[in-house]
């Protein structure tokens, strides 16, 4: 199963979690793919309920064009276009060589804690 992680972190979180991705790639080791974000509130601006249900909706009818998901989704063109773009700049969705859309994991796994590390 391919999948992403999603995390909140702090900036020394953030920089101990690169520290050991750099090390697992100089190690010839494959490290998860990761997404971390400063706050929840950066994280859902980012990733958005929406958001989640469009990547969702394009994993399970890959090859759809930004206008046909629009009309399967019940949403504005416009809105789902920026969405797109985000969600591609985030490594979430891509384009394949005719411009459909495919999401290019098959799990999503969003973590943030309730306490700060001591």
């Amino acid at each position: 199963m391919n999948r992403i992680e999603i995390e909140v972190l702090g900036s020394q979180a953030a920089l101990a979690a690169f520290t050991r991705a750099w090390r697992q790639a100089r190690a010839g080791r494959k490290a998860t793919p990761r997404l971390a974000f400063g706050s929840i509130a950066e994280l859902f601006s980012a990733v958005s309920e929406k958001r989640l249900e469009l990547v969702r909706h394009v994993a399970g009818e890959e090859g759809l064009q930004i206008r046909p998901l629009a009309r399967a989704l019940g949403r504005d063109y416009k809105n789902v276009h920026t969405d797109v773009q985000a969600l591609i700049e985030l490594g979430l969705l891509e384009k394949d060589e005719r411009g459909g859309l495919r999401a290019p994991f098959d799990e999503i796994v969003i973590r943030a804690g309730l306490r700060k590390a001591a």
